[in-house]
């Protein structure tokens, strides 16, 4: 007898697809898709229309880059935010890392990436283009760069200052309270917050 015999195709093939995400491994792909087969049926299309909305109906928005469901996201419409202040970050969960610390007022730009040649990324795939454009544009005081403390975001850094040396803006670094390497998204809200209240200026 084959023990190793698949008892259902159809349930190896779902949890391959749990198994696809980032961070989730066999085990706990096998325990999602063993947890929606004992689900009804219209909560497991709940789900997946859950899913599918998002990826048909999330926009990006026009001015931040940051995901919206609409056209200009929440943060770039509401009017308490102080408006002269950019926060620069790699990527939406950036975004959400930032907001969950309370700590922050502004306003975001999201390049969607840093400069990396070994990846083949440069400027021109990132959205700089639209930040510098932003900045020449709106009454902006202070840009945050709040980019990986890597090679790669701290050549970022330097690009993004040489392209805006001519503009009379502050540029601020988030404080060093974010390790060496670390990622924004896997820094705790205490030491991600108190970095942002300690931002220091930028020093090329």
């Amino acid at each position: 007898m084959n023990y190793s015999e698949k008892s259902s195709n159809l349930l190896d093939n779902a949890i391959s697809q749990f198994a696809s995400l980032p961070g989730i491994g066999k085990k706990t792909a096998t325990r999602f898709a063993l947890h929606l087969l004992k689900k009804s049926e219209p909560d497991v299309e709940n789900f997946v229309n859950a899913i599918k909305k998002m990826k048909q109906e999330t926009k990006f928005c026009k001015i931040c880059n940051n995901i919206s469901d609409h056209d200009i996201c929440t943060i770039c419409t509401n009017n308490s935010r102080d408006k002269s202040l950019i926060c620069v970050v790699e990527g939406i969960h950036d975004v959400m890392a930032i907001e969950s610390t309370s700590q922050y007022n502004g306003l975001y730009h999201v390049l969607g990436g840093v400069i990396s040649p070994m990846d083949g990324i440069g400027p021109g795939e990132l959205s700089i283009a639209p930040l510098i454009h932003r900045i020449n544009i709106e009454n902006i005081k202070e840009i945050i760069l709040a980019l990986p403390a890597t090679m790669e975001g701290d050549t970022t850094n330097f690009y993004i200052n040489r392209k805006i040396a001519n503009v009379n803006i502050n540029v601020t670094l988030l404080a060093r309270g974010v390790a060496i390497g670390d990622e924004l998204q896997f820094t705790d809200e205490i030491t991600l917050g108190q970095s942002i209240l300690n931002r220091k200026p930028f020093n090329t």
